[in-house]
């Protein structure tokens, strides 16, 4: 899923009205594998330098901060980009995750399953924390920037598993293909990617201007 982005997350879930499939779990070898672009924003410092990193407009999806979040025992900071309309599904981490809003507003939820009821909201300056091994989920409307610490290794464990539109069956469950031009309610644009995990299917989809946002399946039409 995109930003995880998957991200994380990236991808989120709301009611898709399709048939949901058996209920497996799905480990990435790592977080970063959630996510369609990683940089690092610390200039490739080691753990004991000093470093001052401003918040600024973000080029991928994941930015890395400090440490190596696949490293066992190794703190690290990342922050997360999400796009507007962007899901994450339900998924469990086996370390304690810190969540820190720093820009936008991100809805924060835990659960084993999607549901908005139980969203909290959570502004800029906002914090949550989830320990490890609880399955939490989230949903961006506007989009929003999200600061995540903790002592690795970071990897993610889908409730639901995930598929892209990658996978050799991708078309099994996605109804549209990258490269469509599509309209929704967002606005228009051509697909990118496809995440689908569970009942839940999104898309990523470019704007002409090169912005870009995530929409539901059942949102979309050809234009």
């Amino acid at each position: 899923m995109r930003s995880y982005a998957f991200h994380l997350v990236a991808f989120l879930l709301l009611g898709c009205a399709l048939p949901q499939p058996a209920t497996r779990q799905h480990e990435t070898d790592s977080a970063m594998a959630a996510a369609s672009g990683l940089t690092r924003a610390d200039g490739g410092k080691g753990p004991t330098e000093h470093r001052i990193i401003p918040l600024r407009p973000m080029s991928g999806d994941v930015e890395i901060l400090y440490g190596d979040p696949e490293v066992a025992g190794q703190p690290f900071v990342l922050r997360i980009r999400e796009l507007p309309g962007a899901v994450v599904p339900p998924h469990s981490h086996p370390i304690d995750e810190h969540i820190t809003v720093v820009k936008g507003t991100w809805h924060f939820g835990l659960g084993e399953t999607f549901d908005a009821r139980a969203l909290h909201e959570l502004n800029a300056g906002s914090y949550a924390f989830a320990p490890a091994g609880s399955w939490m989920f989230g949903y961006a409307p506007e989009g929003a920037i999200v600061q995540v610490h903790g002592i690795g290794p970071f990897k993610i464990h889908w409730h639901d598993g995930v598929k892209t539109l990658d996978d050799s069956d991708a078309s099994s469950t996605f109804r549209y293909r990258r490269g469509d031009r599509v309209t929704s309610p967002r606005g228009a644009g051509l697909i990118v990617e496809g995440y689908a995990s569970g009942r839940l299917i999104q898309y990523e989809i470019e704007e002409a201007a090169g912005n870009r946002f995530m929409e539901y399946e059942h949102e979309l039409r050809v234009q």
